[in-house]
């Protein structure tokens, strides 16, 4: 009889490796999560006319780590150079609307980014940077992690009631999560976690700069890529890589939803689009690409062996 996926060592490491991720009302009923969303809250402004960040949410819908719905349903990218150079005082006021919204909902130090396209926001540590990566991902808007920093898109086109809340709300979302519904025994468990996991290999994060995904090396890594995963899986490429990005299609929700979890409790950042997974294509950090590969292959395997997938 082959082995099922409960009776496999390497999942139910990465079983205990995603509980030890999730908040505590989350570890025992993460497949119960549906992808619904509450519906969205209208802004409010203060008396000067500003919005009334912090006076917005009272609750928000179940992390999309957890299952529930990724606040965007498509990747919300930083704005390049080209876009920004055309527009630098629109760019100016976005950035600093985004800071003013992030520390008023966070707590947090917020400013404007030395790389073009994103602002920086200060954690108090290594941990809260690394587990709000990971979410914020999830939940379909770009970020990157560099130590305690974690870096939030920004870009001139950036609609106030759009792009700047989805920001906003992403932030206020797992920050709300974090802080609120993780202990602080959960919070040093994540931390050790995560020391193991990166000795292990580190986090592979989409590139930081836009500039890294439009050559023609980034070009053939992907296509690579795409086609290993596809003749170790069968599952194709989505044809609408994005930033940095490779789309998987899954089939249907719940094995998308369920791989991305594995993928991210792998140590690698994944997101869900529909029934998509989308996988980040790094050339300084996997550069062969061998090691998403590896990873989708033995994600996909779990799923057939545990029959969340139809092989």
């Amino acid at each position: 009889m082959a082995p099922t996926l409960h009776s496999s060592d390497d999942y139910k490491l990465l079983e205990a490796r995603l509980k030890t991720l999730l908040p505590e009302e989350y570890q025992d009923r993460y497949e119960e999560v549906k992808p619904v969303s509450m519906g969205s809250a209208g802004l409010k402004y203060d008396k000067d006319g500003r919005v009334a960040w912090d006076k917005i949410w009272g609750s928000f819908c179940d992390l999309a780590m957890a299952g529930g719905p990724p606040h965007r349903g498509t990747l919300l990218a930083p704005a390049t150079k080209a876009e920004i150079a055309l527009d630098p005082a629109g760019y100016a006021e976005v950035v600093d609307e985004l800071c003013r919204g992030v520390e008023m909902v966070t707590g947090l130090a917020a400013e404007r980014s030395s790389v073009s396209g994103w602002i920086h926001v200060d954690c108090p540590s290594n941990s809260m940077a690394g587990w709000l990566v990971r979410a914020i991902n999830m939940e379909n808007v770009s970020a990157h992690a560099d130590g305690m920093v974690l870096h939030l898109p920004a870009g001139p086109s950036f609609q106030l009631e759009k792009e700047i809340k989805n920001v906003v709300v992403s932030i206020a979302k797992t920050c709300h999560y974090w802080l609120g519904h993780t202990s602080v025994a959960q919070h040093r468990a994540i931390a050790d976690l995560f020391k193991v996991m990166e000795t292990e290999s580190p986090l592979i994060q989409a590139p930081f700069s836009n500039r890294d995904t439009r050559t023609i090396g980034f070009e053939k890594l992907r296509d690579k890529i795409a086609k290993e995963i596809h003749s170790k899986t069968g599952l194709h490429a989505t044809g609408r890589e994005r930033h940095g990005w490779l789309g998987i299609d899954c089939r249907d929700v719940r094995p998308a939803v369920w791989m991305m979890r594995v993928m991210v409790a792998s140590n690698v950042l994944c997101r869900r689009e529909g029934n998509s997974i989308y996988v980040p294509v790094n050339p300084a950090s996997d550069r062969s690409g061998a090691r998403v590969v590896q990873l989708v292959a033995r994600c996909y395997r779990f799923a057939v062996e545990e029959s969340v997938i139809v092989a």
